[in-house]
């Protein structure tokens, strides 16, 4: 069993929230349930107080956690590779290939990230999804970084909250965009499918800048960067604008391929079926070293050939 000493002050955007709930948007991945119960235990302080989970918090308050985790990954470790990018006594930073889903979940409790996670390193187990900060889908290839100590578990959630981690992606979508630009809208659940995201008022803001990088006759190739991290948010994003991802499953209302397409793309993209999408950049402060510290990760093969066959027939 291993101790959580947590501290992390109350932004603008909870002000006035109950103090249960405040926690569970600054800590989602401990559970609601988690959270009040150590709020009745007297492990979680405000400004050095104690408080009920009904109270409500105000910006600047400092809320201190000191309680006692036990595991909380019930999944089987699996000796699936990783792709190591870099790792320390702190972090790992990985390089995600196609097809890994990151979190088990209903009916997929193996060969997942986490099963790879907690092989890898069995301490894994007593952090919150083996240590996972953020996700990318399924199909989304790329860098993802890894917490290896409930301290900077702790740290690299504060950053991301803060929105002090800069992601950025690289993507072909269709069609030919004329300048690069900022998407910024609210994003939820669809409210007919369940396993898609839509751009919805009800949702949650969502910022996502996007450069191009080079424009082709059907499609254009993308640099973008993420201030927010919302479920499938460069996908909606990129297909509300008219302009889906090449091979997006999900989101690619206009992936029917035009009648003057030469033959060799159109073969290709017949056959290339997930998202065009790999995150290839992470830049964050170390949580023990306090530096900024970045890494890349090189574009997959699939990608790459993507790239070479637009270059040769689609210029």
């Amino acid at each position: 069993m291993e101790k959580i000493e947590l501290k992390i002050t109350i932004p603008e955007n909870l002000e006035r929230k109950r103090l249960d709930l405040a926690l569970s948007e600054l800590f989602p991945e401990y559970s609601r349930s988690r959270i009040q119960s150590w709020i009745k235990e007297g492990a979680i302080k405000v400004n050095a107080s104690k408080y009920k989970q009904r109270d409500l918090v105000n910006v600047g308050d400092i809320i201190e956690i000191n309680a006692k985790q036990e595991s909380l990954n019930k999944d089987l470790a699996e000796p699936i590779p990783l792709d190591i990018i870099y790792e320390d006594e702190s972090i790992l930073i990985i390089n995600k290939p196609m097809g890994l889903v990151v979190h088990p979940g209903a009916g997929n409790r193996e060969h997942t990230l986490v099963n790879a996670l907690l092989h890898f390193d069995e301490k894994l187990d007593v952090l919150p999804r083996a240590g996972i900060i953020h996700r990318l889908d399924k199909d989304t290839t790329g860098i993802m970084i890894i917490a290896r100590t409930i301290e900077s578990h702790a740290h690299l959630v504060d950053q991301l909250q803060r929105r002090d981690i800069k992601r950025c992606y690289k993507a072909v979508t269709c069609g030919q965009l004329v300048t690069g630009g900022v998407i910024e809208n609210k994003i939820g659940r669809h409210p007919k499918n369940r396993k898609k995201m839509t751009v919805n008022e009800n949702g949650k803001l969502a910022v996502t800048h996007y450069r191009i990088i080079k424009k082709y006759r059907h499609y254009t190739y993308l640099d973008i960067q993420l201030d927010t991290g919302r479920t499938h948010q460069i996908r909606v994003h990129m297909s509300n604008i008219n302009h889906p991802i090449i091979g997006d499953q999900l989101y690619g209302k206009n992936l029917s391929l035009k009648k003057d397409i030469d033959l060799t793309l159109r073969n290709f993209l017949k056959k290339f079926k997930r998202q065009a999408l790999h995150a290839y950049s992470l830049e964050l402060e170390h949580p023990r070293s306090k530096k900024v510290i970045g890494y890349t990760a090189e574009l997959p093969n699939d990608m790459k050939n993507l790239i070479e066959i637009l270059n040769k027939n689609d210029l």
